[in-house]
């Protein structure tokens, strides 16, 4: 009867670490599994992470040709007396100011079809040059100019050059 005890006892122990095995070795696939989604996910994440990285790196080339990224630009102007963000302010609001008076703004070179031609965006490119955008709300064109700040905070402007789109 002891050595029957013994053998069920000995039986039950077997089956008992059998479905323990087995029960672990499921839990330990399941494991692995996420553990393996999840490197691929951050695998996924680290692409993406470079790919943006990678754009903004040629985001910063593209600010290279404006005011605030050019650092011998700045330096010029500093030399004048001025901050960078102050000349552009300064010189910004006196073109848009241009475009209160009645008529073409008097830096377009071309006359309104369509009402009056009037600069509407501006993108300074140095401490001497601006490309500008105008329109009379169906015509629109582009120009650069350039431009002069004294250290009297006077502004004299010239227009370099100028294109008009053709109406599509």
């Amino acid at each position: 009867m002891k050595r029957a005890i013994f053998m069920y006892l000995f039986f039950f122990t077997l089956l008992f670490v059998i479905f323990q095995y087995m029960n672990e070795k499921k839990i330990f696939g399941k494991q692995e599994n996420k553990i393996e989604s999840q490197r691929n996910k951050i695998n996924k994440l680290k692409d993406q992470v470079k790919v943006i990285t990678d754009s903004l790196e040629s985001l910063s080339n593209v600010d290279y040709f404006s005011l605030q990224g050019n650092e011998n630009a700045i330096s010029y102007i500093e030399s004048l007396g001025f901050e960078a963000l102050e000349i552009e302010t300064f010189v910004s609001d006196y073109i848009y100011d241009l475009n209160l008076k009645k008529g073409n703004h008097q830096l377009v070179p071309y006359e309104g079809i369509n009402g009056d031609m009037k600069i509407n965006k501006l993108k300074f490119l140095n401490h001497k040059w601006i490309i500008a955008d105008y329109t009379d709300g169906r015509y629109w064109g582009e120009m650069v100019l350039e431009y002069y700040v004294t250290k009297d905070r006077k502004i004299e402007l010239k227009q370099i050059s100028s294109l008009m789109y053709p109406v599509q």
